[in-house]
């Protein structure tokens, strides 16, 4: 067994937390796996994996080896797929991640118009809320909200986002439009929570910021839910820019305290290490980073 091969064992063990599971994934019979990750530690001369009669747990050199079996891997792949695709033509599958509403208004659409363009490329794309480990997920391309930690990701920013206030007309006529931060704490809040009947807002940067505590009169979860009950005159919701900015074009919802909002938030176009050089994802890269940046709410 190879070099490369044993990694890609290990990885399986490692990523199905058992010897029996990493070899289900594999097709291949648990002594042999077993055999692989026990010869591949006695030539590292380390303990990658911690065993019991339960569960395998990566010990802190295999969480270190892990990643970078995972950073290899996906470079060996896409200098195969690059031999593959000689003529340089984007080809095969590609995965794509992005958290859900963003997902739907920004980037379904953008992959639509890329499958139209590049017939011979199929996309899979997992909208979620939670971040997800790419290199352990498989994704080739993500869009990411928030600053991003130092890592070997290839990362290029699209645009920014705002932590917004808003209302509808019709509630800010009976209740009044709050003027300062404190005036806040008179009205009804619509609350991305779940778990607190108390809403609590912190406006503002640094020695600036302030903390706030309206009256929470709708506590939930789903974001969709907080922006509807907006709209019907509820309260004010708490959402970022893009994901009100029709509704406010439209006068459907009034941004409120400007001044006061917290410093924007950017939005990157990330690929893990080692899939930049495949022919497919450097296409979608470059084609989602141009897109994003001509999007109005990213400003």
């Amino acid at each position: 067994m190879d070099r490369l091969d044993t990694m890609r064992v290990f990885v399986a063990v490692a990523e199905a937390r058992g010897f029996a599971a990493g070899a289900r994934r594999l097709g291949r019979s648990a002594p042999v796996v077993t055999r692989a990750v026990a010869d591949l530690e006695r030539r590292l001369g380390a303990r990658l994996l911690q065993r019991t009669t339960r569960i395998v747990r990566l010990t802190e050199a295999g969480t270190r080896y892990l990643s970078d079996c995972r950073r290899i891997l996906a470079e060996v792949d896409a200098a195969e797929e690059s031999l593959h695709a000689p003529d340089g033509k984007p080809r095969g599958a590609l995965n794509v991640t992005a958290s859900r509403i963003f997902g739907r208004m920004f980037v379904t659409p953008l992959v639509l118009d890329f499958l139209a363009a590049h017939r011979e490329i199929t996309v899979r794309t997992v909208l979620d809320d939670h971040v997800i480990d790419l290199i352990e997920a498989g994704v080739d391309v993500a869009v990411r909200i928030g600053s991003l930690p130092d890592s070997s990701f290839a990362a290029t920013r699209v645009g920014q986002v705002r932590r917004v206030l808003c209302a509808s007309p019709g509630y800010l006529a009976r209740h009044g439009t709050p003027r300062k931060p404190a005036d806040l704490e008179a009205l009804d809040a619509l609350v991305f929570s779940g778990a607190s009947a108390r809403s609590e807002w912190t406006l503002g940067n640094g020695r600036a910021a302030r903390t706030v505590r309206p009256r929470s009169v709708l506590s939930t979860n789903d974001t969709d839910v907080i922006i509807a009950a907006a709209l019907a005159g509820h309260g004010i919701a708490r959402v970022l820019s893009y994901q009100v900015g029709d509704a406010v074009a439209a006068g459907k919802l009034v941004r409120l305290l400007a001044p006061f909002e917290p410093a924007p938030i950017p939005v990157s176009v990330v690929c893990p290490a080692g899939r930049g050089s495949s022919p497919k994802v450097r296409a979608f890269f470059d084609f989602a980073v141009a897109r994003l940046r001509a999007a109005s709410w990213l400003s």
